[in-house]
């Protein structure tokens, strides 16, 4: 991680800055497997407090670590009780199906490149690329991800490279050329740079 970090550091003065102001990188990962990626549904536009009661009540419900199995088990009344809207019960079936199935393997992920992980991933319902990414990062903990559709990330690039609006992916592509091969590590610092006062 050290290499990540001085690599940034060098390479972009405004990231050096940001990593001196919020301190040791400790990006919290979880295993690449079907909880993880049910979880990401869940969370999908919800606060983190929210989704996280809705996501337990839900687990205790279909059983712990989440199998194919357990999700179909349950009924929509079950899951309506759980607190999960009738777009998120669809999508945790579509998942729960095509795991049960083997359309989707998270044995396989391992050995696919980024791109591959993407279109392997959102063949799910409800699964776009940001919940892809998000995957990526923190449960195949790739180095190199840079998602483009943030609002976390855009909102901190805006910020720190003192931009008037929003950034568009190719504005964000090309600020972000200088972190290669560790865009995933300068994404974690950015979101952690709007947690804490950054800025001078």
């Amino acid at each position: 991680m050290r290499k990540a970090i001085n690599h940034l550091k060098k390479s972009d003065p405004i990231i050096s800055d940001i990593i001196k102001r919020v301190g040791p990188y400790k990006m919290g990962y979880r295993d690449p497997v079907l909880h993880s990626l049910a979880r990401a549904i869940v969370y999908q536009q919800l606060n983190g407090k929210a989704a996280l009661t809705i996501f337990n009540r839900f687990a205790a419900l279909a059983g712990e670590p989440l199998t194919p199995q357990g999700i179909l088990k349950l009924t929509d009344e079950q899951m309506r009780s759980a607190g999960l809207s009738k777009q998120k019960t669809s999508y945790l079936r579509d998942l729960a199906e095509k795991t049960h199935r083997g359309d989707l393997s998270f044995e396989k992920l391992a050995g696919l490149s980024d791109d591959e992980v993407i279109k392997h991933l959102t063949q799910v319902k409800g699964i776009g690329v940001w919940t892809a990414h998000m995957f990526l990062m923190f449960s195949l903990r790739r180095p190199d991800v840079l998602p483009v559709g943030d609002f976390g990330i855009r909102t901190a690039v805006m910020k720190h490279y003192k931009k008037r609006k929003m950034p568009n992916p190719k504005q964000m592509e090309k600020i972000a050329k200088c972190w290669e091969p560790y865009r995933s590590v300068a994404c974690w610092y950015l979101w952690r740079s709007l947690d804490i006062k950054t800025s001078k």
